[in-house]
């Protein structure tokens, strides 16, 4: 029993002596390895802000492909050029003669009384809408010949002004215009039941509604009709004829 309490006085003797040598060593290293953690935090938070960077950058690229975007609509401007197009001249058909001759100028240009309105309108009503045709109106309105204008259906009329009404002496103007039956024979035989085309002028001879013949001729642009009078405004079309003003007032053998 002795024996047995001196080895525990010894043991434990032996551990008390040990128990600080034990503590004092492991302090140190206790101490050693705590800076260890801050370190690796504080090396964290310092590397944290040198990542942030890329972070910023992805947005900025972002924009970069913004406006390469913004350049399609450019491409939408394209069609703005397509509805601009080179004003196109109109086209004639070949061998078709247009309007010709130095009185044609004194046409209206637009609305009534124009090319592309008398185009339009049945022969009376078109020559009413023409200002150097106003006596021959009045005159085919006195001569009842307003609805044979109108209806025929392929009709020539080789229409005096009212320049070439002027060249007859007044007497012999009013006694003509009084002159209903008289009138209507004069009257129709300006007029043709067929439609004549330039290329017939140079040496044409057609039957009129009157009964007796006129005959045309000249070359180029230059025409006559019975030898006197010029046609001073050529081939201007009708809804249902072709009308050629002359400078005189043909008389009916």
């Amino acid at each position: 029993m002795k024996r047995t309490r001196r080895r525990a006085t010894v043991v434990a003797a032996a551990l008390a002596a040990a128990l600080p040598v034990t503590l004092g060593l492991q302090a140190p290293q206790a101490l050693a390895v705590t800076p260890s953690p801050d370190t690796s935090t504080s090396a964290a938070e310092s590397t944290s802000p040198s990542t942030s960077p890329p972070t910023s950058a992805s947005p900025s690229a972002s924009p970069s492909t913004s406006p390469s975007a913004s350049t399609s609509p450019s491409t939408s401007t394209s069609p703005s050029a397509s509805t601009s197009p080179s004003p196109r001249r109109p086209r004639t058909a070949p061998g078709v003669v247009l309007p010709f001759g130095p009185a044609c100028s004194s046409l209206p240009r637009r609305g009534e009384g124009s090319l592309r309105a008398m185009a339009r309108e049945r022969l009376a009503i078109a020559a009413s809408h023409n200002p150097d045709l106003s006596v021959l109106v009045s005159a085919a309105r006195k001569a009842g010949l307003v609805r044979t204008l109108n209806n025929g259906a392929r009709l020539t009329l080789f229409a005096p002004t009212n320049e070439a009404f002027a060249k007859i002496p007044k007497p012999q103007r009013d006694r003509l215009l009084n002159d209903r039956a008289q009138l209507e024979k004069v009257l129709k035989y300006h007029v043709v039941n067929r439609r004549i085309t330039p290329r017939q002028l140079p040496h044409g001879t057609f039957r009129t509604l009157e009964g007796a013949p006129l005959t045309t001729s000249g070359s180029g642009r230059n025409f006559k009709v019975n030898g006197t009078a010029k046609i001073v405004c050529g081939n201007i079309r009708t809804a249902n004829a072709t009308v050629y003003l002359i400078d005189t007032v043909l008389m009916p053998k």
